[in-house]
């Protein structure tokens, strides 16, 4: 197996599209899987079309389904932190995405993303692991 972590600083972004980094990691080798892994329990990572508003529109819809304001029994950190301890529930910390001759086999509009509301910690890593098959 191969592996590697990305160290990502996400102060600017809540959406850090992630997929070109993907393909140089497995670029150049054989078939297989690659799992992405988001070691943090409030971010996620995300296979979506980006650059067509459609960050904008998970972020919306993320927002209405874990609203800033609500009471949540965990509560600290800034306001409405708990609500980025329950977006892993709704965004999965990882996703698993075939490599065919050392190439994702994403869809022609699909990005892997890391997903990350959370303001109280913009260090970010990301897991890869390849496994060959």
């Amino acid at each position: 197996m191969k592996a590697h972590t990305l160290s990502l600083q996400t102060s600017s972004s809540k959406f850090v599209d992630l997929t070109s980094e993907l393909g140089r990691f497995v670029a150049g080798g054989s078939d297989g899987i690659l799992n992405v892994f988001v070691p943090h329990a409030t971010a996620g990572v995300a296979v979506i079309e980006t650059g067509s508003g459609s960050e904008e529109d998970l972020e919306q819809a993320l927002n209405r389904l874990l609203p800033r304001d609500q009471a949540y029994v965990h509560r600290h950190g800034s306001p409405g932190h708990g609500a980025d301890h329950v977006l892993p529930a709704f965004v999965s910390p990882s996703v698993t995405i075939p490599v065919v001759t050392g190439a994702l086999q994403l869809g022609t509009w699909q990005s892997v993303v890391l997903v990350d509301l959370n303001k109280d910690n913009p260090r970010r890593q990301v897991h890869l692991s390849f496994l060959e098959g």
